[in-house]
């Protein structure tokens, strides 16, 4: 998540030179002879939740999800992820997380430990999404930090989880720093890069703030791909209910059957009930919107956050012994929503 309104960037570094440098740079290639095509895409099957770092997943150091420790060895971290991932089933019915990466993270020591989360996961029969996320500073600017660093990282998740059918490769959160073309070259260059991996375990991110999926989705040379979209209510002041479910159909465009929104999220600790029908109320307009939108599309969708320690839009908080932890659900009118986008549960409106 992104405290930013849609369609703002940052100025940008010399974007030329910077993707000659990704392009030549991409080291050590996991390529392999190219994965047969995928098959009809059915994004409905992503019921899911970010787990985040309490910092947003931004760092200049390894991402540490709420609830664990660095300290943590891969044993304790397995015990305590999987207590997590069953809270998330069993409190909110979900089966899959979006999970953050970053070179900090995967080149280095902690990576043993951290591996522990994505197998916990996957051992549940969790969908795992792997998502880099850039640093925090001056480095949160929608570029790829360091491709020094960055296709390492890749080439050491990849040989690690190729075989994985439950995990799934975001090569960036929110690329913003780079317009729509540069984007999608890149996107190609990873694709092409990792091309023993099948397509239909890749999504790609919407240009921008992952907040329009429309350019990606008409380039060729992504074909075969999952897409992935962030929509959020702080993105407008104010809107109605049809407002929102078109300023979300918009972004989508008619590749639907191709995205997952694995981000979206609002209030939850703050008491507001969207259960009910509340004009007034902006988060509540968006929710509402969203939710029935997804339900409607078919679309997949993962909830930022399902657990991020001191985030209001957590729908998910920490209880119990730390080293053995639970959940409990910090908003059910939430849950419901979310329900409802599943295919489950009763609607708001008619």
């Amino acid at each position: 998540m992104r405290p930013t309104p849609a369609g703002t960037r940052r100025t940008p570094r010399l974007r030329a030179a910077l993707l000659a440098l990704l392009i030549a740079g991409a080291g050590t290639s996991l390529s392999g002879a190219p994965a047969q095509a995928a098959p009809r895409m059915d994004t409905s099957q992503f019921k899911g939740v970010n787990w985040a770092d309490p910092r947003d997943n931004f760092a200049d150091d390894p991402v540490v999800l709420s609830g664990l420790s660095l300290s943590d060895s891969y044993a304790q971290t397995y015990t305590k992820s999987s207590r997590v991932i069953s809270a998330f089933r069993a409190n909110l019915g979900a089966n899959t997380v979006r999970l953050p990466i970053n070179p900090y993270t995967v080149n280095g020591s902690y990576w043993k430990s951290y591996r522990a989360v994505i197998d916990a996961a996957s051992a549940k029969g969790f969908k795992v999404i792997l998502s880099y996320w850039e640093g925090t500073g001056p480095r949160k600017d929608g570029f790829i930090d360091d491709q020094a660093t960055y296709w390492p990282m890749w080439n050491t998740v990849v040989k690690a989880y190729k075989n994985d059918r439950n995990v799934y490769f975001e090569p960036m959160n929110e690329p913003h720093g780079y317009t729509d073309t540069e984007w999608a070259d890149l996107a190609a260059k990873w694709l092409d890069t990792y091309s023993s991996v099948p397509r239909d375990r890749v999504f790609v991110s919407g240009a921008g703030y992952n907040d329009h999926v429309t350019t990606v989705c008409a380039d060729p040379r992504l074909k075969g791909t999952y897409l992935s979209l962030h929509h959020y209510g702080f993105w407008k002041e104010y809107a109605t209910y049809d407002q929102w479910v078109a300023d979300l159909k918009v972004r989508i465009g008619d590749c639907a059957n191709r995205t997952v929104a694995d981000e979206f999220g609002a209030h939850m600790t703050t008491g507001f009930d969207y259960n009910k029908p509340a004009p007034d109320n902006n988060f509540v307009n968006y929710m509402q919107a969203v939710t029935d939108t997804f339900r409607e599309l078919k679309m997949g969708s993962v909830y930022w956050p399902g657990l991020r320690t001191g985030d209001t839009y957590s729908l998910q908080t920490l209880t119990g012994d730390p080293s053995r932890p639970w959940l409990e659900t910090t908003n059910q009118s939430g849950a419901d929503r979310l329900a409802w986008a599943w295919g489950r549960g009763k609607a708001v409106r008619p």
